[in-house]
């Protein structure tokens, strides 16, 4: 009954728990918005728990219990998905939990940047090189 009393505790807690927190509190509802835009708000879910208990035996009743528990749920926005003429972004609004997920992040804008600066030189370099030869040409 003791060992009955506390998992019954936990799990009346987490129970209760699994009714405020779904899917849909992850990803949320579209809101559909004029020009056929479409924004999902995506959240970041915390939850943690806690219980305990303590036998209380009297000279009467040999298997008094006295127990709680409890939980705290904490739900961040952490972004929204934008939907527009068929193509997906994702605009964060908090800031980067550590370096690692940050660097993971910018890797692709960085890659872009790259990509843009290596272009840039070898037109720059093609233009220089039709140049020449085209002075050569005229001598």
């Amino acid at each position: 009954m003791k060992e009955q009393s506390a998992a019954g505790i936990l799990e009346t807690t987490i129970e209760k728990v699994k009714n405020l927190v779904n899917v849909s509190t992850i990803i949320g509802d579209p809101i559909n918005l004029e020009g056929g835009i479409t924004i999902i708000p995506v959240s970041k879910v915390t939850y943690g728990f806690a219980s305990g208990g303590s036998d209380f035996p009297s000279k009467s009743n040999q298997d008094i219990f006295g127990g709680g528990g409890g939980a705290g749920v904490t739900i961040t926005p952490v972004a929204f998905l934008v939907i527009s003429d068929g193509e997906v972004t994702i605009k964060h609004i908090t800031a980067y939990d550590n370096a690692a997920e940050r660097v993971v992040n910018l890797v692709p804008e960085m890659f872009d940047k790259v990509t843009s600066v290596v272009n840039k030189q070898k037109k720059e370099k093609a233009i220089a090189e039709n140049m020449s030869a085209a002075d050569q040409t005229q001598e």
